[in-house]
Order: structure tokens, then sequence, then C-alpha cells
């Protein structure tokens, strides 16, 4: 019998959201596909140059140490991987805060929601720090709600 090839690793320093997301695989019937890893990410437990994608959404905010967390995102990229990292932009107009907070479900996460946008980055947060990462080169693009950095590693 053929081993199925693991196609989604996911890494989190929480083992509760590790263990939420092994049951998601389980629910959907991918868990023999996916793989979690319990670990922050200034310190990756893979090889150079691992992945052809690296995302995340909604955890910038919260990376201690965010140059080193994109460093080494940039690591375990292959030549002509993609990254793309989005989260919440800490100076989003009142009023969308407002309805963010106001339609949030369950309505216990929204605690959550206000501290996790008054923690985020402003664009011009972002770009002085990605300056000083091999994310560099990546381009950062904004909406009403939050930032991205995209980018392809070029070697």
């Amino acid at each position: 019998k053929k081993t199925q090839q693991t196609w989604l690793k996911g890494l989190d320093i929480s083992p509760d959201m590790v263990e939420l997301a092994r049951k998601n695989a389980r629910d959907y019937g991918m868990e023999s596909r996916t793989e979690y890893v319990v670990s922050p990410g200034d310190t990756m437990p893979f090889e150079d140059q691992s992945f052809d994608a690296v995302f995340t959404n909604g955890s910038l905010h919260e990376w201690a140490k965010p140059e080193q967390t994109m460093d080494e995102i940039w690591r375990v990229l292959k030549s002509g991987g993609r990254v793309f990292i989005s989260d919440f932009r800490r100076d989003m107009n009142f009023l969308i805060r407002w309805v963010l907070w106001f339609t949030a479900k369950p309505k216990a996460i929204r605690p959550g929601l206000l501290t996790s946008i008054n923690a985020a980055y402003t664009r011009n947060e972002l770009a002085g720090l990605i300056r000083k990462t091999r994310l560099a080169n990546c381009s950062i693009s904004s909406n009403c709600i939050g930032l991205t950095i995209i980018g392809v590693k070029r070697t």
C-alpha cells in the first residue's frame, strides 16, 4: 500500500490549539495528510527549505519574537516558495471595530477580539518590522480590517 504524503504541517505554540487542529483534521477525514507540531514560531523544528508555502492568519500580533519568526519562515521556505501572513490592523476605523465586536460569535470571544486588535500593528509599524528581516522584499497590503505580507522566496 502506498503511503500518503503529508501535505499540510501546522505549528502552534498552544497544545490546545494543536489538539483542536488534529480534531478538525479527523472530522474532515484529513488526519492521514496532516501533521501538527507544538512549537514557538521563532524556533521552528523543520529543515531548511522544507515548504512550498507558509501561511499564517491572525497570529502575528501574538509572536513573542516577530523578527525571528519571520526569518524562520524564510528559512523553511523552498526557493520559489510563497509566504502569506495576515492579521488585524490596530488602526482600523472605529465603526469597523465596533461592527466586528458586535457581530462576533460567540459573544465570549469579544474581549479577546478587542485585545487582538489592540495588540496588532499599523502598516508603518509592520513595514519597519519586516525591513529588519529576510522578508524585507515582501509586499505589505492593507484593507479596512487588516494587513497582509505576501512574497516569493527568490534565491
